[in-house]
């Protein structure tokens, strides 16, 4: 018997709610994570008419997204990895199990423009580290069209799924992908912003983690016993890559505590992001001296 699209959503809530699973790339609950399933599965935007959900699914649609389901469950699969799909800053984005999925705090200062730490129309040139799907380069590209960016990782793997993002996007002509190891490919580029998302989730975090987090790749997340490892260096050698009134954006999470007790004297404003998450904050160029 066919069933709707509505009943086939309230159908995968329930055995996502009786799974326990866990909640933390894109969703906090088993209904709203069913509607991100379906949804996707089906290519039907999350704004379509409420009319809609009641047509009804043939067969091959309601076996797909049941095995999804089942994967989610049994395998504990991140959705956005089973539909290659996921939202930052409200754009769509490609991803696999080669990129962390989108979910950075950041948007926020994407979103109002990096107001009002830097005035948007002398933003000129912008640099994405650890940029894994590209979501954070092509969303600052969108909310700065005046700027170029630089999106770099050092996996080849990510960065040709950037390069994917980058071109459903129609951005090639303003954001450029580029395998290097933080600064070590760019030569005496200096930017106006940097942005960086590095790997930076501490030993003991590491082993903590949820099961769906054992899906994404490990060398995006783990950072040695106090997690800086990756991001010492970069402080090291943001300065060079800076201009005089740049400014860096830098993403640690948990790590905030070991940052601070690592770098008591450098000044960082941590900011209180309205939408969730911690761990991030603004250095000023001069301070990195």
């Amino acid at each position: 018997m066919a069933i709707s699209i509505r009943a086939c959503v309230h159908e995968i809530a329930r055995r996502f709610a009786a799974a326990d699973l866990y909640y933390g790339h894109g969703t906090d609950n088993a209904h709203d994570e069913a509607v991100y399933l379906v949804f996707a599965a089906l290519d039907l935007p999350f704004d379509c008419p409420e009319s809609a959900l009641d047509e009804a699914l043939d067969n091959a649609q309601l076996a797909r997204i049941r095995e999804l389901a089942r994967q989610r469950i049994e395998k504990r699969v991140p959705t956005a990895y089973l539909v290659n799909r996921a939202w930052f800053c409200g754009l769509p984005f490609y991803v696999d199990e080669h990129v962390l999925i989108p979910r950075s705090p950041v948007a926020e200062l994407i979103e109002a423009e990096f107001s009002p730490w830097l005035e948007a129309d002398r933003i000129g040139r912008v640099l994405d580290i650890g940029t894994g799907s590209g979501c954070i380069a092509i969303a600052c590209a969108y909310a700065l069209p005046q700027a170029r960016v630089d999106a770099i990782d050092n996996d080849r793997a990510a960065l040709a799924i950037a390069q994917r993002n980058i071109d459903a996007h129609g951005l090639g002509a303003r954001v450029a992908a580029i395998e290097s190891d933080l600064f070590s490919a760019l030569d005496d580029c200096r930017y106006d912003l940097i942005i960086a998302n590095p790997p930076y989730v501490d030993a003991q975090d590491m082993a903590d983690l949820p099961p769906e987090y054992a899906h994404e790749p490990a060398a995006a997340l783990a950072a040695g016993d106090d997690g800086l490892a990756v991001v010492e260096r970069l402080l090291n050698e943001a300065r060079d890559h800076l201009t005089a009134d740049g400014l860096l954006v830098l993403e640690v999470g948990n790590s905030q505590a070991a940052l601070e007790a690592a770098r008591p004297a450098l000044p960082m404003l941590w900011l209180d992001c309205e939408m969730g998450g911690d761990g991030v904050c603004i250095i000023e160029a001069r301070d990195l001296g």
